[in-house]
């Protein structure tokens, strides 16, 4: 996966969209969900926990990840591997299911 994504520290990431009336807590619940349908493949888990979300593995290590720009450098730490959402097998594997 590309480093840039993860590069910008900012508290302000595109992948949180753009500012709605309503809890904030539920979009971050479902940016989640949808990113566990990949994270799963790896042995990991993504939950919402604040304002943040909370990354872990099989293994019980755990990261915290500030947006979903910072979430593929620390599921590649975790998982010990690469981790490629966009690779042809990963989606492959998510059609099948």
């Amino acid at each position: 996966m590309c480093g840039l994504c993860g590069a910008f520290g900012a508290p302000d990431h595109w992948s949180d969209g753009v500012a709605r009336p309503g809890p904030a807590q539920a979009g971050r619940r479902a940016r989640a969900e949808a990113a566990n349908r990949v994270l799963g493949l790896y042995g990991l888990r993504l939950a919402a926990w604040a304002d943040r979300y909370t990354l872990s593995g099989r293994t019980g290590r755990t990261a915290m990840v500030d947006h979903l720009g910072t979430l593929w450098p620390a599921a590649e730490r975790l998982a010990g591997r690469p981790c490629d959402p966009l690779d042809l097998a990963i989606i492959v594997a998510l059609e099948a299911r």
